[in-house]
């Protein structure tokens, strides 16, 4: 029997490499290099062919023939846009994995579902993180103290894995992967090693029992989900908890889901007594709105959902050689992209202004149609001039300075009329016959006309 080694792993790329360092040298990243055990070549020659030899053929059937199995029951929560982006619900025998900043309401959103699902069913809360009393605090103030609510303290997969195969329990929450360790493993938690050999134990045990599961885990300072990519790939359904911790609007919304569409969001605020659905988020996030200049209404789409959001730029004379370009809510990169548009396209010149773009109520804009709404923002700011209550706006501009036409314009259409407003600014392509709309061509046209 060979003596095992070790080697460094990144857990970004995957790279090996024989020492530690601070800095992966194949792609960049820092602090990603973890220590793990490797299997010795004559031992590895050894279990493969084992394996080979211990392997049979496969009993396989004609796909006209097979027979669909029953469609498994969904428990409920008590949010109903969650479960639309769920799907329906969350599914017996599905593993969900949630991620989310630290603070965000991970937690409490979870307590509350468990709250709602222990009226009729048993659930198991573990713990990796918090204790007894802690847990006990957060329940009291959300109301979760059904007897059906069961409450358990484990850093062991092992543990954890054998309690789901008991089968005792409809639905478990395992909070979080991140500080799960199994004993056969000498690596410590949160490595990939770890990470992956516990989330695979789980839903090895989930699956054979029909037990719903839902797993926490973190995310990085970049917001990507901590740990092995893999993990992503071996759950049923990954949910992102996005939004200002520390106010405003938050989202969740599927980014995977085997059970549902990918389209789908609940927007919630927290209260006193946990997170509570925003019913109408259009009327919330307009309800402070003072018409200045740099303040443009925007219909965006947060996944199936038309929205009005306002748009909110400032322009100020640049103290330094280097113009500053800040974005909350919106991407910088897209922001460059559209001064260097309006610089070239029109007469407008921003080479010596910083420019500050926020998008109010803590919404982070994943929408191409957003860009003309910034644009006239940052016209409206500049120019010291405001654009008319009566208009929403919304349209992609190329790098040539047309409008392009905007994904489900009837349905950001339809949002505007109901909170009252006359006109929209909108491409061409999506006028058609709806009088509502004023199109406009290009950039430079939509300035001259509109910021006067």
């Amino acid at each position: 029997m060979g003596k095992n080694k070790t080697q460094f792993v990144c857990q970004q790329c995957g790279a090996s490499f024989t020492k530690w360092a601070g800095k992966c040298s194949n792609c960049g990243e820092w602090n990603t290099l973890v220590e793990q055990t490797v299997m010795p070549e004559a031992e590895k020659k050894s279990a493969l062919a084992k394996g080979q030899a211990s392997g049979k053929k496969l009993a396989y059937e004609s796909i006209r023939a097979i027979e669909p199995s029953d469609v498994k029951e969904r428990l409920k929560t008590e949010f109903k846009d969650l479960n639309m982006v769920l799907g329906g619900g969350i599914l017996l025998g599905s593993v969900s994995l949630l991620s989310g900043q630290p603070g965000i309401g991970k937690s409490t959103i979870l307590m509350q579902i468990c709250a709602e699902v222990a009226k009729t069913r048993k659930v198991l809360y573990i713990s990796g993180e918090e204790s007894a009393g802690q847990v006990k605090l957060r329940a009291k103030r959300l109301g979760a103290n059904a007897d059906n609510l069961c409450f358990a303290s484990s850093t062991s997969g092992n543990d954890i894995a054998k309690t789901i195969e008991s089968a005792e329990f409809d639905l478990v929450i395992v909070d979080s992967i991140q500080t799960l360790s199994l004993a056969e493993i000498t690596s410590a938690p949160g490595t990939v090693s770890q990470v992956t050999n516990c989330g695979n134990l789980i839903i090895r045990a989930a699956k054979a029992t029909d037990t719903a599961v839902v797993i926490v885990g973190h995310v990085t300072k970049e917001g990507t989900l901590a740990g092995p990519k893999v993990l992503e790939h071996l759950v049923d359904v990954v949910l992102n908890f996005e939004g200002d911790r520390y106010g405003g609007f938050k989202t969740v919304r599927a980014v995977k889901n085997r059970f549902g569409g990918t389209n789908e969001v609940a927007i919630f605020e927290m209260g006193e007594k946990g997170l509570m659905e925003v019913q109408n988020p259009s009327a919330a996030l307009l309800a402070e709105r003072q018409n200045t200049d740099g303040s443009i209404i925007l219909a965006t789409l947060e996944g199936a959902r038309p929205i009005l959001v306002e748009i909110q730029a400032l322009v100020t004379p640049s103290n330094f050689g280097y113009p500053k370009r800040t974005a909350s809510g919106f991407d910088l990169n897209r922001l460059n992209l559209l001064i260097a548009v309006i610089e070239r396209r029109t007469k407008l010149r921003l080479n010596d202004k910083d420019v500050f773009i926020n998008v109010v109520g803590g919404l982070k804009l994943n929408d191409s149609a957003a860009d003309l709404a910034v644009c006239l923002a940052i016209a409206s700011a500049s120019a010291g001039r405001k654009l008319s209550e009566e208009y929403v706006v919304f349209g992609e501009v190329g790098l040539g300075g047309e409008v392009r036409s905007a994904f489900r314009a009837d349905q950001r259409v339809a949002e505007a009329k109901k909170l009252g407003f006359k006109h929209a600014i909108a491409p061409r392509t999506n006028a058609g016959k709806d009088n509502f709309i004023t199109p406009v061509k290009d950039l430079r046209e939509t300035l001259i006309k509109y910021v006067k």
